[in-house]
């Protein structure tokens, strides 16, 4: 690459100065590991960016991709449709919790959030309830960059500098002292859910459209949810007439070790959204799936039979070259029995992580599924640079993991090997220990 290129490039989510000076640049992947600008062969740590489980350059996909570009390239969405569309929708239904069988196609899980806050609303005001309109989210949620989904979104970080978004309220996160160190789901913890009450109390709810959460929050650092707290969610949320939405951008299709985050946890919400591991990341596609009285109430009360019923889409709804690579990606998700694996290789995740205890910095450590994450204490008031220099020097030994904010996380391939487990893992605490 030359200067005029590097330049011209702004790059999402990055400190811009600091790379441009020092980049770190992949050319090629294959498997679990990326080849970078020098040739040195780097494990994924993070399966690319939580999308591609399945590892990479699969050959199942690519060629279906290639199928595709040959035959349909593009198809407009919006009053017309190609097979495949139609195909993927019904195939995403059978990963899907009972009841939970109507999909949107998006182009990413920001698009995909965001349609869901706009269906929650649109919903109740074809319901005859304009008024349920405000919107829940929680701290330390994420749920992508778009303005509906930055503002129940609760990173302060990602928040800012954009000022006043959509008005929402958050319930509090679930990262507690007592729950440090917990292995999988914490013992303690449920009744934060309760202060979904408050806010009911606050503003009535019948000014209350929804609820979002992630099963697991992956940015934040994967938190998962203290045994309870998803049901107690779910048994507010029907009792008051809200909707719960689940964001399983991260959580669907595997890294639970279940088809969903809400199969894995037993509860079932009212609209899900999906992306990355959809197509393995190969081409981007976001979906969201919501009970089928949802779409019928849309149907049912939707004008003259030729207005449109839900006026919203993007230009790349239902892609055909990405709709060709989800159905790829979840066949080899069942071929392949993804899921078995992904719970067989939990434990030993969690074992390698945990034995980071006691590291110098280590504040906690976390784990569900094939994600985990430990959190590093500040230096001078500082959250952020630890986990940045650590991601660094695991970049330099060979190993790619993600730094985000206080955390360094981790999101293995579906395939792992115990030894690239332990490799990792070791590649983290070499690197703590070689903090100033």
């Amino acid at each position: 690459m030359n200067q005029n290129e590097m330049q011209a490039y702004w790059m999402p989510f990055t400190s811009n100065r600091v790379f441009k000076r020092d980049p770190r640049v992949m050319v090629s992947a294959q498997g679990h590991y990326y080849t970078d600008a020098d040739g040195r062969q780097v494990f994924d740590g993070l399966s690319g960016l939580w999308t591609c489980g399945l590892g990479h350059g699969r050959t199942e996909i690519v060629e279906a991709i290639c199928r595709q570009a040959g035959e349909l390239d593009y198809s407009p969405a919006f009053n017309f449709a190609h097979p495949k569309a139609f195909q993927l929708a019904e195939r995403i239904t059978g990963f899907m919790p009972e009841g939970l069988n109507r999909v949107f196609f998006t182009g990413s899980g920001s698009e995909a959030v965001d349609t869901a806050l706009k269906i929650a609303r649109a919903y109740w005001r074809k319901r005859g309830q304009g008024g349920k309109t405000r919107l829940i989210g929680r701290i330390k949620g994420y749920h992508g960059v778009n303005f509906g989904g930055t503002s129940v979104g609760g990173i302060v970080g990602n928040r800012l500098l954009y000022g006043q978004g959509v008005d929402a309220d958050h319930l509090p996160h679930t990262m507690t002292a007592q729950n440090a160190f917990s292995r999988g789901q914490p013992q303690q913890g449920a009744e934060r859910a309760d202060e979904l009450l408050n806010l009911i109390a606050l503003h009535d709810a019948s000014n209350i459209a929804a609820v979002i959460v992630e099963p697991v929050a992956g940015s934040a650092g994967v938190i998962p949810p203290p045994q309870g707290y998803l049901e107690r969610l779910r048994e507010i949320c029907t009792r008051h007439d809200i909707l719960l939405i689940f964001d399983e951008v991260i959580t669907g299709f595997g890294r639970m070790g279940a088809n969903t985050g809400a199969e894995a946890f037993g509860v079932t919400p009212d609209i899900l959204t999906l992306a990355k591991q959809l197509t393995n990341g190969a081409v981007p596609m976001g979906a969201v799936v919501t009970r089928d009285e949802i779409y019928q109430h849309f149907m049912a009360h939707g004008g003259p039979e030729h207005m449109i019923e839900l006026p919203h889409g993007y230009t790349y709804s239902a892609h055909p070259l990405a709709c060709a690579a989800g159905l790829a990606a979840l066949e080899l998700l069942e071929r392949d029995n993804m899921l078995e694996r992904v719970r067989g290789m939990a434990p030993v995740l969690e074992v390698a992580m945990h034995s980071l205890k006691g590291a110098a910095h280590v504040t906690d450590i976390r784990n569900c599924g094939l994600a985990a994450a430990l959190t590093l204490a500040a230096r001078d008031g500082d959250a952020v640079i630890r986990p940045y220099e650590v991601a660094l020097k695991c970049w330099r030994k060979g190993f790619y993991v993600r730094s985000g904010g206080d955390t360094i996380q981790l999101g293995l391939p579906f395939t792992v090997e115990r030894q690239e487990i332990d490799a990792v893992v070791n590649a983290i605490g070499e690197s703590i220990r070689e903090l100033e």
